[in-house]
């Protein structure tokens, strides 16, 4: 029998891969959720906006993911500020 056909190999490199690729979404959620609090804390200081709700406009993936936030004021109903966040690094955008 070859190598490469052995059931025990293909379990040993599919096992670890699955479950990777299961945790991903689970993992990214939480990035993006740990990021809001940053996003709401930068409107909050550079944007000279009290934080009302937070939307996610985008969010990509990979080795240099970043989440792009839409943050609204409470001081206006149609004010609001944009909020980038690369890992937990984020900047005002506009």
């Amino acid at each position: 029998m070859p190598i490469h056909s052995s059931p025990r190999l293909r379990l040993t490199v599919l096992l670890p891969s699955l479950v990777l690729f299961a945790a991903g979404p689970a993992m990214a959620a939480a990035n993006v959720s740990a990021a809001q609090s940053e996003a709401k804390e930068i409107a909050k200081s550079m944007g000279n906006c009290t934080p009302a709700k937070v939307e996610v406009l985008r969010y990509t993936v990979g080795r240099e993911g970043a989440t792009t936030f839409k943050v609204g004021c409470t001081e206006d109903k149609d004010a609001f500020v944009v909020v980038q966040c690369r890992s937990r690094i984020c900047t005002l955008l506009r």
